[in-house]
């Protein structure tokens, strides 16, 4: 699809749905964690918050008569116990008090939220890979000329069937399959070697060398800057926009492109950086209509800016075309395999990420706020149920890893206080531990402002 196509009617109720559910799944999964643990730890809950603020409903179970609230702000939850640090506690109940509970108990209940929300996305993953998901075959786009691929023996049409790193070597099924392996080895500095079968069916490999590649790994184009992309269908038109600049210049349904400004058009990718690369300018295209080739001026509509502050330029067209697909598909025990396998690798890739932002080896740019996430929560409903699920698993698994980071107010803060009291035999002392807090406060705070930030860029480009 080209990308000026308009979001069909209904997408801004699909997209707040779908986040609200992601969300509350998310935060749900958590906190239910904490409490299932303590409750299997002897300690008393006294309430069970899914949201922030006034209560929208409320009820009471169990014999402790824990409270289970639904709050008005839906950005987060918590599990409230019984502990003398937050007020006094009566007599009978002090056996069952937080603070009072071994440091392994304690260590065990902080942990169980993140651990939940990885164990969901263990569950998801290994869900989308029993029902199998269609995905595009690993076959590669032409590379431009000088381009890091093109240099190593990138062609078109090449099909990539497995990947070597190391002594250890990959089966590659998909195209998603390909971009994760790769970004991992781009982020280890490792060089890789890529099994293929071209074109005409003759097997070679091709090395690509990672090695200085780090800082730009994480980056969103950054396969996209090494040449590397999915081979696109023709670029024939499947729907033009009414009012759009393509219907202006004339284009119809069932238009092949063949040429832009005198030069090829191969595909519907080298369409778009043909609209892209025009800047506005109006573009010189030939198109295929019956037996007949026809000349169109095409003059591209500045559109919002992309996260690197790169203007988008559209015309208003969808296209048409389809792209070789697999269904990727496990049996029961090899899906659960993979579920483990891909939380593991996403964890260690949202690890080594975060780890390269903190020593400026990569851009900021990467963090993502509730905007950019609800807007992925709406594309993925859109493409069906197993590609929300994915994205459901994805997003635990960010939850789950950065809840673990050793920040205070964050569950890792918590579990870095105890790993402290069990080397040193004594807990750190409370006003210590509130300063840390207030610390830890604006270290969130700070992230979350540069998530805000990159997320209005996305949609209305840098401030400048």
């Amino acid at each position: 699809m080209l990308p000026d196509a308009r979001r069909p009617k209904g997408f801004l109720m699909v997209t707040v749905l779908a986040f609200l559910f992601a969300l509350g799944l998310l935060i749900t999964i958590h906190e239910y964690g904490h409490y299932r643990v303590a409750v299997a730890a002897g300690v008393k809950v006294l309430r069970f918050s899914i949201g922030f603020g006034k209560p929208l409903l409320k009820w009471t179970r169990g014999a402790d008569r824990t409270e289970f609230v639904i709050a008005a702000i839906p950005l987060g939850g918590f599990v409230r116990m019984v502990d003398e640090r937050e007020g006094n506690v009566a007599e009978e109940d002090l056996p069952r008090a937080f603070n009072r509970q071994p440091l392994r108990k304690r260590a065990a209940i902080v942990a169980a939220g993140p651990a939940a929300n990885l164990l969901l996305a263990v569950v998801l993953f290994a869900l989308v890979a029993f029902v199998g998901v269609r995905q595009p075959l690993a076959l590669l786009g032409a590379p431009p000329a000088g381009s890091p691929a093109a240099q190593a023996g990138v062609r078109s049409g090449d099909l990539v069937q497995s990947v070597t790193m190391g002594s250890s070597t990959q089966a590659v099924q998909s195209w998603e399959d390909l971009q994760f392996q790769l970004l991992s080895a781009a982020l280890d500095g490792q060089t890789v070697t890529m099994h293929i079968r071209a074109a005409d069916g003759r097997p070679s490999s091709v090395v690509l060398h990672f090695t200085d590649a780090q800082d730009k790994a994480s980056q969103p184009d950054f396969l996209a800057s090494w040449g590397l992309h999915l081979k696109s269908p023709p670029a024939k038109i499947n729907k033009v926009i009414p009012g759009s600049p393509a219907a202006k210049a004339g284009m119809l349904p069932g238009d092949l492109v063949t040429q832009a400004d005198g030069k090829p058009i191969a595909s519907a990718g080298a369409l778009l950086r043909a609209i892209q690369a025009s800047d506005g300018r109006p573009l010189r295209l030939v198109a295929r209509r019956a037996q007949q080739d026809v000349v169109l001026s095409v003059q591209p509509q500045r559109q919002s800016a992309a996260a690197n502050g790169q203007q988008v330029w559209r015309i208003g067209a969808m296209l048409g075309g389809e792209i070789p697909t697999v269904v990727v598909k496990s049996g029961p025990l090899a899906a659960i395999g993979q579920g483990f396998s891909r939380t593991w690798e996403l964890s260690a890739l949202t690890l080594k990420t975060l780890g390269k932002m903190v020593i400026g080896q990569a851009s900021l740019s990467n963090l993502s706020g509730p905007v950019t996430i609800a807007d992925y929560a709406g594309r993925s409903a859109e493409l069906g149920w197993l590609a929300y699920l994915s994205f459901l698993a994805i997003i635990s698994v960010s939850l789950g890893v950065l809840n673990l980071l050793p920040l205070p107010v964050l569950d890792g803060g918590h579990l870095l206080y105890y790993a402290i009291e069990g080397f040193t035999r004594r807990s750190i002392p409370q006003r210590l531990q509130e300063r840390l807090q207030q610390g830890g406060l604006a270290v969130i705070a700070l992230m979350m402002a540069i998530a805000l930030y990159n997320d209005f860029a996305r949609l209305i480009g840098p401030f400048h």
